[in-house]
C-alpha cells in the first residue's frame, strides 16, 4: 500500500496543508522566509517522520525527494499572497485541519499496513497527525493546539483513526472511503473550533479567582474564533472591571493579593 500513487498522492497533500499552515502562522508573526520554511517542514513532515521512526522503517520524508516539493510550494504560496491572507486566523486553522484529517487517516493505514496492532496503529496515527504541529508550535513559541483546552483537537483525530482501522478491518478501505474520513474529520475539527466544544479541564471546579479571564490574555492563533463569546478588548474590560470592584468579597477578605 505504501507504493500506492493514492497513498503518495494523500500524503503530499497533508504534507502541503500542514507546512501552508507553518508558514501562515509565521507570516502572522512577522517571522522571514527561511523562518517560515522550517515551520513548513516540521508541521508537513514532523509527524511522518515520528511515525516512521517509531515503526523501524526509513522515513517517507528521507527516502523520497518528493516530499520537499510541498513545502517549497507552501513558501511561495504564502511569499506572493502572505499580505492579504496572513492575517486570517481561520484559513490557518483550516489548513491544520486538512492536514490533520489527512494525515490521521494514512499515518493508521501505513501502521496497519506494517503489521501493528490495531491499538498500536491508532496511537500511531494520532502521533503523525498531531506531531507536525506540535513541533510547530512549539518552536514558533505558539501555545499548541494540543493543549490549548480551547477546543477539540486529539478526540477529531483520534476519531478518523478509528474510522480507518474499521474501514481496513472490513475491506472498505479506498480512494473513496479515504476521501470520505478525511473530509469527515476536517468537518469535526472545524466545527468543534467554531462553536468551542471543549473536553472537561484537568481538575473538576476551579476555583482560582480570574483564572479564565487571565488566561484568554495569552491566546492562541488556534483559540476561539473572532466573533465569539469574548475578544481581546473584552478581555481587559473584563478584567479591569473586577479590579474597579470592591477589593473586599462575600467572605470577608481584604484586597486582592492580601490572604
Amino acid at each position: 500500500m505504501e507504493t500506492s500513487p493514492l497513498v503518495l498522492w494523500f500524503d503530499l497533500m497533508g504534507v502541503f496543508f500542514f507546512a501552508l499552515s507553518g508558514n501562515l502562522l509565521a507570516a502572522r508573526k512577522d517571522i522571514d522566509i527561511t523562518g517560515g520554511f522550517i515551520l513548513g517542514l516540521l508541521a508537513g513532515l514532523g509527524g511522518g517522520i515520528i511515525r516512521d521512526v517509531l515503526l523501524g522503517v526509513t522515513p517517507l520524508a528521507l527516502d523520497k525527494p518528493v516530499y520537499l516539493v510541498p513545502p517549497l510550494v507552501a513558501v511561495v504560496v504564502v511569499y506572493l499572497l502572505g499580505s492579504v491572507i496572513h492575517r486570517v486566523q481561520t484559513l490557518i486553522v483550516a489548513c491544520d485541519a486538512a492536514g490533520l484529517g489527512l494525515f490521521c487517516t494514512f499515518g493508521t493505514a501505513r501502521a496497519l499496513d506494517h503489521g501493528m496492532p490495531v491499538a498500536s496503529a491508532l496511537l500511531l496515527g494520532v502521533v503523525t497527525a498531531v506531531g507536525g504541529g506540535l513541533m510547530r508550535d512549539v518552536v514558533a513559541n505558539e501555545i499548541p493546539a494540543v493543549f490549548s483546552g480551547s477546543n477539540l483537537y486529539v478526540i477529531p483525530a483520534a476519531t478518523g483513526a478509528t474510522l480507518t482501522a474499521v474501514a481496513v478491518s472490513t475491506d472498505v478501505w479506498g480512494p473513496v472511503s479515504a476521501t470520505v474520513l478525511s473530509v469527515l474529520v476536517f468537518t469535526f475539527r472545524m466545527t468543534a473550533w467554531v462553536r468551542q466544544w471543549r473536553v472537561p479541564a484537568p481538575v473538576r471546579s476551579w476555583t482560582v479567582r480570574d483564572l479564565d479571564v487571565l488566561r484568554r490574555r495569552e491566546r492562541s492563533v488556534f483559540d476561539r474564533p473572532r466573533g465569539a463569546r469574548y475578544d481581546d478588548d473584552e478581555y481587559d474590560d473584563e478584567l479591569g472591571r473586577r479590579d474597579d470592584r470592591d477589593p473586599g468579597d462575600s467572605r470577608g477578605r481584604g484586597p486582592r493579593g492580601r490572604r
